[in-house]
């Protein structure tokens, strides 16, 4: 017997702090039934130091930090038995340290494998992640 929950999802590109916000549609849940959904993502993110003029010095210090990761949340479907909804995954931290005059900032990231999840509807991936 087919699933008659279904995911539909949808993610932009990340804001200027690096943001990716995964957007879903979940169906067929029944009303009022609480679940937790989850995104998850493979990131990559690229630290540098900067200094106040906001330029990178000649010798750059950089970080680059990859992982998996994920953002959860509860969310009640209405007596359609849909949920609409979004959750942020962010950047994967880093421990670069600058030298005193410049602070840390992130350069770039890339998500790959965006993936919105609940526990009755199954898996869907993002297009175009």
């Amino acid at each position: 017997m087919p699933n008659p929950h279904f995911i539909n999802a949808s993610a932009s590109e990340p804001d200027a702090s690096g943001n990716l916000t995964v957007s879903f549609k979940i169906a067929g849940l029944g009303s009022n039934v609480t679940t937790t959904i989850t995104a998850s993502a493979s990131a990559t993110a690229e630290y540098a130091c900067r200094n106040k003029g906001g330029n990178f010095p000649s010798d750059p210090k950089k970080h680059q930090v990859s992982g998996p990761i994920s953002a959860s949340g509860q969310f009640t479907s209405g007596k359609n038995g849909q949920i609409t909804g979004s959750l942020t995954l962010q950047p994967p931290s880093s421990t670069l340290e600058c030298p005193t005059g410049q602070m840390r900032v992130l350069v770039s990231v890339t998500y790959n494998n965006v993936q919105v999840s609940e526990p009755n509807a199954g898996t869907e991936s993002v297009p175009g992640c």
